[in-house]
Order: C-alpha cells, then structure tokens, then sequence
C-alpha cells in the first residue's frame, strides 16, 4: 500500500483555515480509503480540518493544540456498527454477562455468584448462554434451579432467539405441560409434556415482555450509557440499534437531549409482528417525536435519528425457526416437513415494506434462511414498483443462506446487504448445530459476501452484540479468513480483501446510517477516528492463511471531534 503523493505535497482541506487545529494525530499511518494514506490528520472542533504529509499538518498546530504521535499506528474512519442491540447489551452487562464465559459450569457459576451478590433482586436476568454447551442446543430448568433457589430466572441466549428459565419462572409465567405453543415461538419440553426450561423464539420474547419486570427507564439510560463506553472503547462512533421499543427510544431522547450520547444512533422502530399495517401510524408518530430534536442539530451529528423500521421476517438456523424454501434436514441423511417459521407472510410483508417506504422510512430486514431473504427482496421489489426508485437505503441483515438467483437482486433493488461476518466461520455451533440440518448443498450458500458483493451490491457490516462480539477488528478478521483460529475456512471464495471489509464497516455503515458526513477521512467531514496501536494494513496482515487482525487494539476514539477513549498515555 503506498501513500497518496497528492495528499503529502499540501493539506487536503476544502478551504483554507481559520485556526489553528484542536487535535492532530501522527506518527503512524492515516487511512483515507482504498490504497491511499496520509502522514497526520487534523481536527478542528467536530470536523476534518487537514490530512497530508506530517510537517503540513504540524504547521497547523497552535498553543492549545493536542498532537498525539502513536508510533505504528494505523489511523481508521471511526467504525459505525449497522446492527447492534445496545440498550439490552448493556443491561446484561450489568446484570448476569455470560457472553465472555465458556460453558454450562461457568454460566451456572456466574449465575449463583450474581445471585449471592445481590440477595435483595426480585428476579435475576440477564444472558449470553451458547447453544453448543448443551445437549441438542438446550439448557435446563433444573440447573438453574440448583443456583438460584426459589427465585425465578430468564436469561436470553446468545443469539437472543431462545431463553434459559428455571422452575420459578415458568410458575410465574403460568407456564406448564396444558399450555400452548405460541404461533411465532414454541415451549421446548419433555416427553410427558413438561416444560424443560427452553422458551424458544415468541414464547422468549412474550415471556420476557409480560412477565419479567419492565426495566425503569434509570435503568435503560444506564444500560445505554454502559454499552456507548464499550463501543467507544472499540472505536465504534455510531451505531444503528436494531431493535428501539418505546422505552429505550426514550432513554436515548434523553440522553440525547443532554449531550451524554457522544455516538450517532440511528433508532430502528420494532415492528410488532402481531399487529398489521395500523401500527404504522404509530411508527409515525413515534418518528416525528424524536425527529424535531434530530432536526434541531442536524441529521449528520450524534444524537438519536428514529428514521428506521426493524421487521424480523424469520428466525435462526440453530433452532429450526429459520425459514427455508426447502424442508430442513433431520440430521440423520433423511428430511423433515418443517420450513421454519415466517413472521409476516409474502403479501404483508410487501405492503409493509412498501407503505414504510411511501412514508419515507428505511426498513431494516432480519432475514437469516433462503426463503426469507427472497421474500425480503421480492418485497423491496414490490414498493419500488408501487413507489419508484428512492434513497431509503433498505437493508437485510444476516443473509445466511441465500439462492444464487437471488445474489443478483440486491444490486439491482439497491439493498445494502447488512453482513455480521463473524459467523461466516467453522465453529460447533456450525458443526453441531447448523451444517447437519441444512445438508451439504445448501451449507455451500452461506454468507455469500464476496458474491454479493461482485454482484454490485454495497455491503455494510455490524455486530449483532451482544449476540456476538462488538469488536468490528474480530469481525473484519473472520471476513478476510473465512476461518476462526485453528479452524478450516468456511467457503474461502466467499472472503473478502481487507480494504474492502474495512470500508464496509465503516463507509458501508455510514451509507446504511444515512450518513454521508462521516465514513472516511477528508477535509470537511466529521471528526470520527479509531486509532489502532497496529498498522494492520501492513504487509503479514492482510493475507487469507495469516491474519492476526484482531491482535490490534484501539487506543483512542474521536466521536464529532470529542475524545470519547484515550489509552494513548
């Protein structure tokens, strides 16, 4: 990679200063997409004032300038994470935080500790569970019932798709062997009918919402301000919230009204699956509540954007609930006659999308088997025609198994294809749990980014924390390996170079965002910056077979100019 020789002969600014900078960073390399770098960056209030060679930019500094030299450093866009759920992130981490454990022992460790720690929590909460630490993927009631004694328990698993309850729970719940499966969700049990201790999917989320006791909204703005440091301390500036209900799109108001959300958020508004087209009057009016104070500071700076709806037509793979063209295998070499679950069937799901669309809303679509992301495209499809071409930037998020006729349709439709790359890798949850129940030629459709990608579409990338890790340097790893560490690669055609994976997890972002003000460096544009202590675009970093990606670590995060993590000294 070579520097820019137009970038080093003078500062890149669109105009010429009127002060000296607040901030310059050198020492290292600045990356301003593709192949071209600078020597120094530097910033003057909320924006790019200058990159070029070292000593230009120096000129600029004055007596209250901080000029910051990270030698070997490698200087980023800050990184805006296209889908994350950052108010219940934070409310685990606060509460019982099992993500960073390893299996049912710790999980039951962490639990009994978090319950002696705190005798007086009428209930204990939480998540983070792995499926593949369980037999068939499915914990017990009765584990829990050993730590936690007579006070009820629910604690979502990783992917948020399945909750782990103990026996106090589910008589809380009012739940035993005479209940019923919900239409979008099923009560996993014994033979005899009893319920084990696995809510899946709808009967997760019902529970969770009518049962569990509602978080104050203290609580949600603690919760939100836990997971804006984590973030921050990962060099992520902005984020889109994949799932806003009425209570976290309040505590971000506030927090954006008082200037304690330092990150640019973009609110995607739940769509609730057991209603129709009526809620979308109060998607409306929940839009234009957040909107005025939105428009008061400006659609490109931090602050909380609700422009986004979030409609989940699917489920996961893990759990069967995925929805597939074609029955999922049993297994066992043999099929069964189970498609999965559809949330919205094909018609409402297109009149969704497209009234959505008329009202001037993106659309936010999780859509995980094959026949999901076709319905989600063929519903795109539907409001371009009904409403002609727009700037909505609609998106699918996951797009695990996708058909080959349909890798095409993304560009043509303009659908930013939302990756969270981090699964694309051999792991168990892989081996055990998804790859007998597809079969062997569906397992060669998953993730297909690179194909995405050739085929014209623009590509973005977020977490799906706390599903996953938030670290984006992980996930950018996964996607140039195709491949954890010590693992095969997972369909190594489908990888992606690293400039372009970057670019993904931050111009692509932005783009998703509606952010055309931040996403790369240059004269003018926000001030956000994620400084690594590794030039990861050096040479030994960017190769398919060795890519230590994720040895890096950010050492400082600018957000619209401000300081938001510093490990520099």
């Amino acid at each position: 990679m070579s520097t820019d020789p137009q970038s080093l002969r003078q500062p890149s600014v669109g105009q010429a200063p009127t002060g000296p900078a607040d901030l310059i960073l050198t020492g290292g390399r600045i990356w301003l997409g593709g192949n071209r770098t600078a020597e120094a960056v530097a910033v003057r209030g909320d924006r790019i004032a200058a990159t070029g060679r070292e000593v230009d930019v120096l000129a600029m500094a004055g007596s209250g300038t901080r000029v910051i030299r990270t030698a070997g450093s490698l200087v980023l866009p800050g990184f805006q994470d296209s889908h994350v759920h950052a108010p219940f992130a934070g409310r685990h981490q606060l509460r019982v935080w099992l993500n960073d454990l390893a299996g049912k022992q710790a999980y039951l460790e962490a639990v009994a500790a978090y319950a002696a720690a705190h005798p007086d929590e009428p209930w204990i909460v939480g998540g983070g569970w792995a499926m593949e630490f369980f037999p068939g993927g499915l914990p017990r009631k009765e584990d829990l019932d050993a730590v936690a004694g007579d006070r009820p328990v629910f604690l979502f698993n990783r992917d948020v798709h399945g909750a782990w309850v103990n026996s106090r729970a589910l008589e809380l719940g009012g739940i035993g062997p005479g209940t019923p499966d919900p239409a979008d969700g099923r009560i996993e049990r014994d033979r005899d009918g009893t319920p084990s201790g696995c809510l899946h999917e709808g009967a997760a989320y019902s529970f969770n919402d009518h049962v569990v006791p509602v978080p104050s909204q203290a609580e949600w703005e603690a919760s939100i301000l836990q997971a804006q440091r984590h973030l921050h301390a990962l060099g992520i500036t902005g984020w889109q919230d994949a799932w806003v209900t009425p209570a976290t799109e309040a505590a971000y108001r506030v927090l954006a009204a008082d200037g304690r959300l330092t990150a640019r958020v973009v609110g995607a508004l739940w769509w609730d699956r057991h209603r129709e087209l009526d809620q979308i009057a109060d998607l409306l009016t929940r839009r234009e509540q957040s909107r005025d104070a939105a428009a008061r500071s400006g659609s490109g700076v931090p602050g909380f954007h609700p422009t986004s709806v979030k409609i989940m037509t699917d489920g996961v793979l893990e759990n069967h609930t995925g929805a597939l063209l074609q029955p999922y295998c049993d297994g066992c070499g043999g099929t069964t006659d189970n498609h999965g679950l559809s949330y919205l069937d094909r018609e409402l799901l297109a009149a969704a999308l497209t009234s959505l669309d008329g009202h001037g809303f993106q659309v936010h679509l999780h859509a995980i088997g094959d026949r999901a992301v076709r319905n989600a495209l063929d519903a795109v499809q539907a409001a371009r025609q009904a409403n002609g071409a727009s700037d909505r930037r609609h998106h699918i998020a996951h797009l695990q198994l996708v058909q080959p006729q349909d890798v095409p349709r993304f560009g043509e439709l303009g659908v930013v294809a939302n990756c969270q790359a981090l699964w694309a890798q051999n792991d168990a949850q892989m081996e055990e749990l998804t790859l007998p129940f597809l079969g062997r030629e569906r397992a060669e459709l998953q993730y297909p980014f690179a194909s995405v990608r050739s085929a014209g579409a623009r590509l973005a990338m977020g977490s799906d924390w706390s599903v996953s890790t938030a670290d984006p340097l992980a996930q950018i790893e996964i996607a140039v390996t195709r491949r954890g560490r010590g693992e095969p690669p997972l369909l190594p055609g489908e990888r992606l170079d690293l400039p372009v994976a970057l670019s993904a997890f931050t111009a692509g972002s932005a783009y998703v965002n509606h952010d055309d003000e931040a996403g790369v460096i240059a004269p003018g544009r926000r001030a956000d910056l994620a400084v690594l202590d590794l030039d990861i675009l050096a040479d030994g970093f960017a190769g398919p077979q060795s890519a230590p990606i994720a040895d890096a670590s950010v050492v400082l995060t600018v957000a619209a100019g401000r300081v938001v993590h510093d490990r520099t000294s």
